[in-house]
Formats: C-alpha cells, structure tokens, sequence
C-alpha cells in the first residue's frame, strides 16, 4: 500500500509539472555567434542556466558534445523550499534550473551561450517561458567563474547590440547561491517521457533546431544525469 501511494503521489507530482496550455512551440533563433571566447583551464566545468521549465533546457543540453552532465534543479532561493510545488507557488526566489557539467576542450562556455539562446531560451520574456509564467521561470545565466561571468556578461551585450531580437534583452546575470537537485521525477524527463504532450509541444522543436542549426555540436543520444 505504501508503495502504490508514493506511486501515487508521484504521477499526480508528475502531472502537474509545466501543465500550462502549449498552444505553439517557439520559434528558434540563431543568436550571433559570441566575440567573446571563453578561455578556460583543462578539466570539467560547471555551469547553471534557467530558461523556463527543465525538460527542454536539460533536454538541450543532454544533446550537446562535451556535456557529461544535465541536472534539473532550482537556484536562487533556500533548500528549505527547494520542492517543486513549492517553488511552483512563484515566491521562494528559486528558477527552474539546470546545472550543466561539460568539458571545455569539447564545447566552449560561449558555444553553450549560443546554443542556449538559440533554441533552449527567449531573452525577451521576463518571468516567462512559452507557456509558463511566473518568477521560478525566468531566464538567468549563473556564472560559477569569472571567466564565465566574463563571458556571459559580454555575450549579453552584444544581444542587446545584435538586433536579432526586436524587443529587450531581459536575461540576467546571478550570483550563484544555491542549487538544488529537483525531484527524480524531473530527471531526465524529456528522454523519460519522449511522448508526453508538453514535450510534443514545446521541447522536441528545440532539439530539431539544435541539430539543424548546430551539426557539429549536436549529438544524437542524450546524455543522462
């Protein structure tokens, strides 16, 4: 009996995660290609990025080279509320996040940027993500070096400078404080839960994209955890 209720417990979690409305998946755009280069030691590499619900970013990233690792969590806010019904509320300070671990021998930090805002993130919404709307889904990038922040600083604003987006950049910059593993239901999702409505409707356009717009990063299997 236990077990049937946490199963229970479980799909109902399950289905209430990024359940809004999915009318049209966005549209992807190929961000300019960054003047500033990230230059960073051998050896693996961290790095956080929110942009709406996790499925899609995690699911983007897992499809990239020289990613070893895609976690969906939460940033910003404390460990006690670090739950996603809790975070769903829109007033922990938390953003759906995904904690991303790659080798910069095989994919530089700037590449991920471009890729980020290209196909995972619109840097024009703020507190929102395609169908999601609320504080926990707003677009930040999460420097955990200074040459990141460096980077990521630069890259914003030669966005701004581009005019590729015709309305305001509105992705910020955060100090990292806290990340917190998301549910193990949340893991993984996309590859999980290939058929599920909001990923039909939202995220597998995002990995379409990331291979058409980017052959040599992309990478067909998907890289779990």
């Amino acid at each position: 009996m236990r077990a049937i209720r946490a199963a229970f417990v479980s799909l109902l979690a399950l289905c209430a995660a990024c359940q809004q409305p999915a009318i049209a998946s966005e549209e992807a755009v190929k961000a300019p290609v960054p003047a500033r280069v990230a230059h960073e030691p051998a050896g693996l590499k961290v790095a956080v990025f929110a942009g709406g619900c996790y499925w899609g970013i995690e699911g983007v990233f897992s499809h990239i080279n020289g990613v070893t690792s895609a976690v969906s969590g939460f940033h910003g806010g404390s460990g006690g509320t670090a739950h996603y019904e809790r975070v769903s509320q829109g007033d922990t300070g938390h953003a759906e996040a995904v904690r991303v671990t790659y080798d910069p021998a095989r994919v530089r930090y700037d590449q991920l940027l471009q890729v980020f805002f290209s196909v995972g993130a619109d840097p024009t919404t703020l507190n929102r993500q395609g169908p999601d709307a609320g504080t926990q889904y707003r677009s930040a990038l999460v420097p955990l070096s200074e040459e990141q922040r460096q980077v990521a600083s630069a890259y914003l604003a030669q966005m701004a400078a581009s005019r590729v987006w015709k309305r305001p950049i509105v992705t910020r910059i955060e100090a990292y404080r806290r990340f917190s593993r998301a549910e193990e239901y949340h893991q993984d999702f996309m590859a999980k839960n290939p058929r599920h409505p909001y990923i039909l409707a939202w995220d597998v356009q995002k990995i379409a994209a990331l291979q058409r717009l980017y052959p040599g990063l992309y990478r067909q299997s998907f890289t779990r955890g």
